[in-house]
């Protein structure tokens, strides 16, 4: 395997391969039996199978220790039904992804990965996987994303006072950790005995793990977090975007160490730390330059608006005063008046041809015509600084570590409920393999 293929692969189908089945090598296997009913749908033996040896796969080539078959196939199938039940609850609420959507987001990873659209199906087919069902694959993605925003964007506000209290403490700070996760969930209201039951759970986990199993092999093949099948790997997380109770545990841990079972509302937890990382100062920088854009318009076509910027060069060059021209003649009606100035602003902000224009200039250096999508551009480089934007970035990021943990609490939240409300008839051991 190439390493633009394993890139996608890593990065794409291994976001879909449990959600999706059709998604495994594309030798088909029979529908033997029914193994789950979901609502009104159902998950074939032949789906489960597949999706199994898909997660086989993904945990081979990462070099995990394999789970037991039972364990594996009990993770992947709650995997699966919990999928299901999103995509059905996306298409009750009217959630709908067209073939318009979908070819963008595979035009987008194609570019991501220095491919072309046709490439980049051809890399898919060779490993083995069905390039359509890749496509319907992305698209249900695409729904359960969609209707997880939904919830996040009805359930889940940030104050500024809640900003500033959390600014406050000084605990952004603390830098960020790379986090894995091992759950043992409970409903809500859980009886004495479901706590009982949750609690030597998690204890005979954290056994398992003091007796030297690997946590991503633990997290397969035990824990019911949603990120399980991904060995239990939660990403970088500022240890203000989770509870309290969790972060107090984890702030003292270093690489490789992990926390003692710990109770929460949801259920019971084990978290370790793979790595930390220190919060830095932050300095961007910022030019400052003015333009005269001249447009394509219904009374002026591509060669008129050409022909015009080459004029207003040629006047440049004989001496004219740039800020009177543009004032003159620029289409961009935000800074004509102001003699063309855009004011400071970080390089990319107009594209990259205006950032590139830019940077071969010297001070007070006028670039030679360029065209972007919005017209034609004649740009003077005026200036450049550095500036500190630690306290702008910080607030901002208070914000998404406010926004991070309310989101992923209510996202659990809802999973649970749909699950706790659906009707389910598990069949694994009725069926045959």
């Amino acid at each position: 395997m190439n390493y633009s293929t394993r890139v996608i692969l890593l990065l794409i189908v291994s976001l879909l391969l449990v959600s999706s089945p059709g998604l495994s090598h594309a030798e088909v296997q029979p529908l033997d039996s029914i193994v789950a009913v979901v609502n009104e749908d159902v998950i074939m033996r032949s789906e489960l199978d597949q999706a199994v040896s898909g997660v086989k796969e993904r945990i081979s080539q990462s070099g995990g220790d394999m789970p037991g078959q039972g364990l594996l196939e009990k993770q992947v199938i709650e995997n699966l039904i919990s999928t299901k039940l999103q995509i059905q609850r996306a298409e009750g609420t009217g959630i709908r992804v067209s073939d318009a959507d979908i070819d963008a987001a595979l035009v987008q990873v194609a570019q991501q990965n220095q491919m072309s659209l046709d490439q980049l199906r051809g890399a898919i087919e060779r490993d083995g996987f069905n390039f359509s069902e890749f496509r319907r694959s992305l698209g249900e993605d695409m729904m359960t994303r969609q209707l997880k925003q939904r919830v996040v964007d009805s359930m889940v506000n940030v104050t500024e006072s809640e900003i500033n209290i959390l600014l406050e403490t000084r605990n952004l700070d603390q830098g960020e950790y790379l986090l894995s996760h091992i759950m043992i969930t409970v409903p809500e209201g859980a009886t004495p005995e479901q706590l009982a039951e949750g609690s030597d759970r998690i204890s005979d986990i954290y056994r398992r793990l003091q007796e030297g199993m690997d946590f991503k092999s633990a997290a397969i093949s035990y824990s019911e977090a949603p990120e399980a099948l991904e060995g239990g790997v939660v990403g970088w997380r500022d240890l203000n975007s989770i509870p309290r109770y969790f972060a107090e545990a984890i702030e003292p841990l270093v690489a490789g160490q992990y926390t003692q079972p710990m109770r929460s509302p949801a259920g019971f937890h084990v978290f370790r730390v793979d790595d930390k990382r220190e919060r830095g100062k932050v300095v961007i920088k910022e030019f400052h330059g003015r333009h005269i854009m001249i447009k394509v318009t219904e009374l002026r076509n591509a060669r008129q608006a050409m022909d015009k910027i080459m004029d207003i060069k040629g006047q440049l060059d004989d001496g004219a005063d740039f800020e009177a021209l543009a004032k003159s003649d620029s289409d961009d009606t935000t800074s004509a008046n102001l003699g063309g100035d855009l004011g400071w602003f970080v390089p990319e902000k107009y594209g990259d041809r205006m950032k590139i224009m830019l940077e071969d200039l010297g001070e007070g250096g006028i670039s030679e015509p360029f065209q972007t999508e919005a017209g034609w551009h004649i740009a003077q480089f005026l200036g450049q600084r550095e500036v500190d934007r630690t306290e702008e970035t910080t607030r901002n990021d208070a914000r998404n570590l406010i926004r991070q943990r309310k989101a992923e609490q209510e996202i659990n939240k809802f999973l649970r409920q749909m699950r706790d409300e659906a009707y389910v008839d598990l069949r694994l051991d009725k069926s045959t393999g």
